[in-house]
């Protein structure tokens, strides 16, 4: 397993290209990435902060579970941390199994799950103003609808 939380760029090829082995049918790779808007609204970057130790300690028991879980060989989860612009990858989530069923099924529970449990925090940078949000859905107060600011 490799589990990381890092402050510089994830190379998701090269994880992806290390989780590879000879008894895998499939790997499934979530490649979560900054987009350029939010429900109508521009945004700039994104940052991510995190309470370190704990945030890997809960990644590693996801991880575990996921394998136990789903009968997949192996996970690799990475989350990076600081300034993220538009186009630059969040987390990576890769799963390694012999069937694909099993890799896709326990990539979708590993993002979702670490997206409501693990303490890491995003702070959405957006024109006017900046927004925090940790796996809530997004305010509807400052939804922008049909060019109309809310809010």
């Amino acid at each position: 397993m490799r589990i990381e939380i890092t402050d510089g760029v994830i190379p998701a090829e090269q994880i992806v290209a290390e989780m590879k082995a000879g008894a895998d049918g499939a790997v499934c790779v979530f490649d979560g990435i900054v987009r350029d808007n939010t429900r109508g609204r521009r945004t700039l970057h994104l940052d991510y902060e995190a309470y370190r130790e704990m945030a890997l300690e809960q990644m590693r028991g996801l991880a575990a579970e996921a394998v136990a879980r789903f009968g997949v060989r192996d996970v690799a989860v990475v989350h990076r941390l600081g300034r993220l612009s538009v186009g630059e990858t969040s987390v990576l989530i890769v799963v390694a199994s012999a069937h694909r069923g099993a890799a896709f099924d326990a990539c979708r529970w590993l993002i979702d799950t670490l997206k409501k449990t693990v303490p890491i925090w995003k702070k959405e940078q957006f024109v006017d103003r900046a927004v925090w949000a940790d796996g809530e859905p997004f305010p509807d107060a400052i939804v922008v609808r049909g060019g109309e600011q809310k809010g």
